[in-house]
């Protein structure tokens, strides 16, 4: 007897996830039992899935409170026109991706027109550093969250949040690829003189961030340099702040290789005896990658008097996924050129330093690594479970990436 088709109504509101949303409907429709039929909002991946999207998703891809203010009427306007094409779907399964300011008025209103509807949430907001009451009050219209950090389940059963499981950062699916790259590519590329410890330069992706981080990070490895003798610094770089990076490397007296693209990212990263960055997703990246760090960050005087009211320990997630604080994190008046330097130096060298941070990055791959298959796998097996079929059997040609015995 053939079974009918469910409905699954998804909507993503930014890039990344729409990266995701697309993994996860590939993942759901080769592991379900049924037909999907999927609808929703998303962007080129979950397009290329099948996905006709409401509308452009480039209409509510904003960040920053600024952005989100200058478009509020539009983003309104976008948020009940997605509500009543969800209704109008007559979903079995809703799934939100990220993008709460987006996501979770949808939500709530599909649950109260829609009550027996389950709603399942992927990405948790940042509930452990920012605004903890969001937890308690996102439990009546999500039913199961699913977090990319493995502790955010602890977190929100500790504040009274939702169901929420760990299935991964989507990152553990590049882990093959990046493990791959061989970083003597990069330092024949690059002509870097043998034997000169390799800085890795990290000063972030936004203009600010580059701003703000670029002349203490030079004078810290003049610092270094001027103590230990020569090194070779690598600065991977995006397109978007490119102009702005050579502009402030004009005030550096060691010139950095430029490097950009993500094979050549990486391969630097597996280079570096050591990192330089700004704090952010970054840290996750270098501790995938086996590179041992000092995170810095600084923000302006009127950001930096809100600093009171992030609760999390550590502003690095590599730190927070840990559990401890492993690398050095030099926030505001920290995030000088002494200290960066004094606690740098010690990396690039056989250290206790660096012995303790090259064991920390060791517990980090544990932790973020997964029992048996990827995250869309996993992320799949919950939604599927949540529309009430269990999920089919791994196809033995995906090669999950195990925890470490």
């Amino acid at each position: 007897m053939k079974q009918r088709s469910r409905r699954v109504f998804i909507v993503a509101g930014e890039h990344s996830g729409d990266i995701l949303g697309g993994k996860l409907m590939q993942a759901m429709r080769s592991r379900s039992q049924t037909p999907l039929i999927f609808a929703g909002v998303g962007g080129e991946h979950m397009e290329s899935e099948g996905l006709r999207s409401i509308f452009p998703m480039t209409d509510v891809a904003v960040m920053g409170p600024a952005a989100i203010l200058a478009r509020l009427p539009k983003l309104v306007r976008r948020v009940y026109q997605t509500v009543d094409a969800g209704l109008q779907s007559s979903p079995d399964l809703v799934v939100i991706i990220d993008s709460p300011e987006f996501t979770h008025p949808i939500a709530k209103r599909i649950r109260r027109v829609l009550p027996d509807v389950p709603i399942v949430g992927y990405v948790s907001p940042t509930v452990w550093a920012w605004r903890p009451g969001r937890a308690r009050k996102m439990k009546p219209y999500v039913d199961h969250l699913m977090a990319l950090l493995p502790f955010e389940p602890a977190e929100h059963q500790r504040l009274g949040g939702p169901a929420c499981s760990y299935v991964g950062h989507p990152m553990i699916e590049r882990q093959p690829w990046i493990d791959g790259l061989d970083p003597r590519v990069l330092r024949s590329k690059l002509n870097l003189t043998p034997g000169r410890p390799v800085v890795c330069v990290l000063p972030g992706s936004r203009p600010n961030e580059v701003r703000n981080l670029m002349a203490p990070f030079g004078r810290a490895l003049q610092l270094i340099a001027e103590r230990r003798g020569p090194i070779e610094a690598v600065l991977p770089v995006v397109a978007s702040v490119r102009p702005l990076v050579e502009a402030q490397l004009a005030d550096w007296p060691i010139r950095p290789h430029l490097v950009h693209g993500d094979e050549d990212k990486f391969r630097a990263f597996r280079l570096a005896d050591a990192a330089l960055a700004a704090s952010g997703t970054v840290t996750l990246e270098l501790a995938m990658s086996g590179a041992p760090m000092v995170v810095a960050y600084r923000v302006g005087p009127l950001t930096a008097q809100l600093r009171f009211l992030v609760k999390a320990s550590s502003v690095v997630l590599a730190n927070l996924v840990l559990g401890e604080n492993a690398f050095p994190e030099l926030l505001q008046q920290d995030c000088e050129p002494e200290k960066l330097a004094a606690a740098l130096a010690p990396l690039l060298s056989d250290t206790p330093e660096r012995r303790r941070q090259l064991a920390a990055l060791g517990r980090i791959r544990s932790k973020m690594l997964l029992e048996d298959g990827a995250p869309s796998d996993k992320a799949a097996e919950i939604a599927l479970g949540a529309l009430g079929s269990p999920a089919l059997p791994l196809a033995p040609s995906r090669q999950p990436l195990r925890k470490a015995s």
